[in-house]
């Protein structure tokens, strides 16, 4: 009896014993509420966004992000004053920005190409940017990343903004080139041009990008996060990054993916898409280079938008979150 009772209780011991062992199941980590300010409506060419949100991405690196559709000069304001980490911001701007002291910092080239693109009829016989000369083109405005790629253009071709007839025609390139009022318009290259291809109209497209190297939307967070929470700022490119490679590598499933995120996203939408995809690519995703920058700062300088140099572009922009992804 005796002799069993010990038996007893040195099993029960072992069982203790394992039992204060056995790890304890890991905390359920909090998640860092996010909001994300886009610059623009929801849309399919923030799949590569849409992609990293619903494949976990964005939650392996800790956070919980909410897109916010608000204009990108919000996103540089938050940004600049450290109400919010993150933005998606075009390259022009933060130069602007910089040059107001407002400290953003570039940290991931999403679009590799500049995504402006002037658009004509084919009727009106205008295939290069030397056919300008002289025509009507109407622009959403003299402000924006659409009037610097004009302006960038009309540069690098050797012309001046007088030699041709800009109009102000609003967000109505459309209606204004079908019906005559501009012989040409500008506007984004994965946008009027799929419109206008959709309605079956022949047209000439002229891109900003096949004549200048500029900086386009990217990643924008500021000095102090990146003093402060460079960790943080490396997770984020990372998951960025994910989502841009698989939208480029499965673009049909991030299609399917943004349907979850564009209320009533119709089919013929995915055009946008398939059209965005070249502007993405590059042999190594998310890097800018300082030649770009240079690009980007001389047009703003010719055009009085900037009254002088930024002093040092290299604390403009960084790589160093996209090549460490990389390795």
């Amino acid at each position: 009896m005796q002799k069993k009772f010990r038996i007893f209780i040195g099993i029960f011991t072992i069982v203790l014993l394992l039992a204060a062992c056995k790890p304890e199941e890991p905390a359920e980590t909090e998640l860092m509420p996010l909001r994300l300010p886009m610059g623009y409506v929801a849309d399919p060419q923030f799949a590569p966004f849409y992609v990293a949100v619903d494949k976990g991405y964005f939650e392996e690196a800790g956070f919980d992000v909410a897109f916010d559709y608000s204009f990108e000069t919000d996103g540089v304001s938050l940004v600049g004053a450290n109400e919010l980490p993150f933005a998606i911001v075009s390259g022009e701007q933060v130069l602007l920005a910089r040059s107001q002291e407002i400290p953003v910092v570039y940290v991931m080239e999403w679009f590799q190409k500049f995504p402006i693109a002037v658009v004509s009829k084919e009727e009106a016989n205008i295939e290069t940017p030397a056919d300008l000369d002289g025509r009507s083109v109407g622009l959403p405005g003299f402000f924006g990343a659409s009037y610097i790629g004009y302006l960038g253009l009309l540069s690098a071709s050797g012309l001046q903004p007088e030699d041709v007839a800009g109009q102000d025609i609003g967000f109505n390139q459309i209606e204004s080139l079908l019906s005559g009022q501009s012989e040409a318009v500008v506007g984004y290259a994965n946008n009027e041009p799929v419109q206008l291809a959709g309605r079956g109209e022949a047209i000439n497209v002229i891109q900003v990008s096949d004549y200048i190297d500029m900086v386009a939307n990217g990643i924008i967070t500021n000095e102090t996060t990146l003093a402060e929470n460079p960790e943080m700022v490396a997770r984020f490119v990372g998951a960025a990054l994910r989502g841009l490679a698989d939208t480029l590598a499965d673009p049909n499933g991030a299609f399917a993916i943004s349907k979850n995120y564009v209320e009533g996203l119709d089919d013929d939408r995915q055009a946008v898409l398939a059209a965005s995809l070249p502007l993405w690519q590059a042999d190594t995703l998310g890097l800018s280079d300082l030649e770009s920058w240079q690009n980007t700062q001389q047009v703003l300088l010719d055009a009085g938008l900037l009254d002088a140099p930024l002093p040092d572009l290299t604390a403009v922009f960084t790589n160093q979150f996209v090549l460490a992804s990389n390795e």
